[in-house]
């Protein structure tokens, strides 16, 4: 009989990471989130951990942690602080008391000793300074001047979830470390460059017409006459294929935009305007639609805006219009049941039904994509049994 894992999620969201760590033999047994809407949202899904809300930050929050600990064998703790400090998508500034937060995992960890630990964060984790008993210092260098003595670790840090069997481009720093005493080694499993196209992984949907926010039904109708019909069929698939809400100014842009490009390369009648109709200033990775042909770009937490990075659906040529411009399909950013599949989150994922689309949109947009996760912790089940 194989032994479980006994686990503690740190910074844990709402638990994507780990939607199939109980069916490989992980158990999380206790988990610490901020906010509680996100608590929420977890104790929904796993409601057999124990749920620890509060700023890690503080004594009480962390000797809650510590107490419940104390009623269990832990074996792995996890820590994915937020990103936003640190990633690309953000300011990056020195100092963001976000970076810091590590400090705070480090220091239950050290009192826990587990046999394992997870460390998972952006890339730009592994370039992050942060200070530490007043000196600056990278956070790669924290770690291993904390852990070194007692932990090995895993060789090379970065990771792409594309090169397990996600269809989205998304890398990763992930840190793993295993007790010296137990003489072994935790690394990622042998990648598979056949990546998952996003034809591969959504292809097969039907169209799907957005809802225009600034028209009637009336109105919508006029523009996309089979709207609600490719509305009631998406609803047969799942109820979260639905369709994204925007404005008939961009939805105007991007039904003119074909797949992987960006409605800036438009003709000028076609590119993105403000409300006011001046043109919009913006990068060319936005209002942009995405590849068939590639996995989805990195899915972020601001995935219901056609005006953010890389959003769009890929799209169909599907007709000409009255002056014989190409006309594309699914002029809209991927449905919630789209985002489901490219986050390799199962379809059945028990979402409450209190969440609100932006809510569901945001906290996919932050979770690291759980069959990356699975896999890595199949190594560990295996490492741990031997």
């Amino acid at each position: 009989m194989k032994k479980r894992i006994n686990a503690i999620s740190l910074f844990s969201n709402v638990g994507i990471a780990e939607a199939y760590y109980k069916q490989i033999g992980v158990d999380v047994k206790i988990a610490n989130e901020l906010e509680p809407k996100r608590a929420e949202f977890y104790s929904h899904i796993y409601p057999e951990t124990e749920m620890v809300v509060g700023d890690i930050t503080l004594q009480k929050t962390k000797k809650e942690i510590l107490e419940k600990a104390k009623k269990y064998k832990i074996d792995l703790i996890m820590a994915t602080p937020p990103c936003q400090g640190m990633s690309t998508a953000g300011k990056m500034e020195f100092g963001d008391p976000r970076n810091a937060l590590i400090c705070h995992a480090v220091e239950i960890i050290k009192q826990v000793r587990p046999n394992y630990i997870f460390f998972e964060n952006v890339p730009e984790q592994l370039k992050t300074k942060i200070l530490v008993d007043g000196k600056e210092c990278l956070i790669p260098d924290y770690l291993h001047e904390e852990f070194d003595n007692e932990y090995n670790f895993n060789d090379s840090f970065i990771v792409d979830a594309a090169d397990y069997g996600v269809p989205q481009l998304r890398e990763r720093a992930i840190i793993l470390l295993v007790k010296k005493s137990l003489n072994r080694k935790w690394c990622f499993p042998e990648p598979n460059k056949k990546r998952i196209t996003l034809k591969n992984a959504i292809g097969n949907l039907p169209i799907l017409d957005p809802e225009i926010s600034d028209m009637s039904l009336e109105e919508t109708l006029k523009i996309f006459p089979d709207f609600l019909k490719r509305k009631e069929e998406a609803s047969k698939i799942s109820k979260w294929f639905y369709p994204p809400s925007h404005p008939y100014r961009q939805i105007y842009a991007l039904m003119h935009t074909p797949s992987g490009e960006t409605a800036f390369n438009n003709k000028s009648k076609f590119q993105p305007r403000k409300k006011n109709g001046e043109l919009v200033k913006g990068f060319k990775n936005t209002y942009k639609r995405q590849d068939w042909d590639k996995p989805a770009y990195t899915i972020t937490m601001y995935n219901r805006t056609i005006g953010s990075q890389n959003n769009v659906h890929p799209g169909r040529l599907i007709g000409k219009d009255s002056e014989g411009n190409d006309i594309y399909s699914d002029a809209r950013v991927l449905s919630i049941y789209e985002l489901l599949i490219v986050s390799s989150l199962p379809l059945d994922w028990n979402i409450p039904e209190w969440a609100s689309d932006h809510f569901i949109r945001a906290v996919i947009g932050e979770g690291v994509p759980p069959l990356l996760t699975k896999k890595i912790m199949q190594e560990l089940v295996v490492l741990h049994n031997e």
